[in-house]
């Protein structure tokens, strides 16, 4: 499946296309049904959907795992990064909002290594939007030097994971913005594998606690 959305900025208009996986859950999940926006690595780009089930949330769901949320998976164009899209990832999201039944108080967001980075920026730049944030191995390039701008869901749930023998995304990428949104009374837990590298997101994503822990996100009235 895929979108083609119309994004305008001022008198600008640009087409974008993403294509997407979709898992719903369960017919005996009651409705209205969270959302999990799910975000992969730089590996993955391009224009074959089936490379998004050979790591991280997607492959968990291909190797049988159920979860109780309307789970999407966009495809980012080759040689794109994230950033570029979150508007577009923010109408793909209202398209599914208007095509199933979401509940709107509860649309998470994860991704891993470049998508940890994407989901760090886009709820930061779209606070109001989402229940909880779960960052796997995630860089914090976006900031520019201002890791502050953390703070901006300072009231969102985080759960980041990262493993400390990453040789791409240092742990200490993760750290900064840890201790920056701490320090703004921020709702943050972080997980450190010890013994992990990179691909830290086989164990995130295979911890079942963390579907538990997303269940249970709300945004508050």
């Amino acid at each position: 499946m895929q979108i083609s959305t119309n994004i305008f900025d001022g008198i600008l208009s640009r087409q974008v296309l993403l294509p997407y996986l979709l898992a719903l859950p369960q017919a005996s999940v009651p409705t209205p049904w969270p959302l999990l926006l799910f975000l992969h690595g730089s590996g993955e780009r391009g224009t074959n959907l089936a490379n998004l089930t050979d790591r991280g949330l997607p492959k968990e769901l291909a190797l049988g795992r159920q979860l109780p949320f309307l789970v999407v998976a966009p495809q980012c164009p080759p040689n794109r990064i994230w950033s570029l899209y979150l508007d577009a990832l923010i109408a793909l999201i209202e398209h599914l909002q208007a095509q199933y039944p979401v509940d709107s108080t509860r649309i998470s967001v994860t991704g891993m290594s470049m998508g940890g980075t994407g989901a760090w920026h886009l709820a930061v730049t779209y606070p109001d939007r989402f229940a909880a944030v779960v960052p796997v191995c995630g860089d914090n390039v976006w900031y520019v030097g201002d890791p502050s701008q953390i703070c901006a869901i300072r009231n969102v749930p985080v759960w980041v994971f990262h493993g400390a023998q990453d040789s791409v995304i240092p742990v200490s990428t993760s750290q900064t913005l840890v201790n920056a949104l701490q320090s703004c009374g921020g709702n943050v837990r972080f997980t450190i594998y010890p013994d992990v590298g990179h691909n830290c997101w086989n164990e995130a994503y295979a911890t079942s606690e963390l579907y538990t822990w997303l269940s249970n996100q709300q945004q508050m009235p």
